[in-house]
């Protein structure tokens, strides 16, 4: 299983599922992180947390834990 924590700066995945349970998979759902969204990784800060993203034609930033929980294609 891939996750978005695998995705190097300047990729672009599609999400294929959500894991986590309760609040924690819905605070991920409220930021515009669903099921077949594309994200593109911009950055990476140097020791890897937190990784800045592009979702929806936002700029979002989420800690590696969170990346582990969506699972990409």
């Amino acid at each position: 299983m891939k996750t978005l924590r695998d995705v190097k700066a300047g990729e672009t995945a599609a999400v294929a599922r959500l894991h986590g349970e309760g609040a924690v998979k819905r605070r991920i759902m409220d930021m515009g992180i669903t099921k077949g969204v594309e994200i593109l990784v911009r950055k990476v800060a140097p020791l890897g947390d937190p990784m800045e993203l592009n979702v929806r034609g936002y700029e979002l930033s989420i800690r590696k834990r969170d990346a582990e929980m969506i699972e990409i294609d």
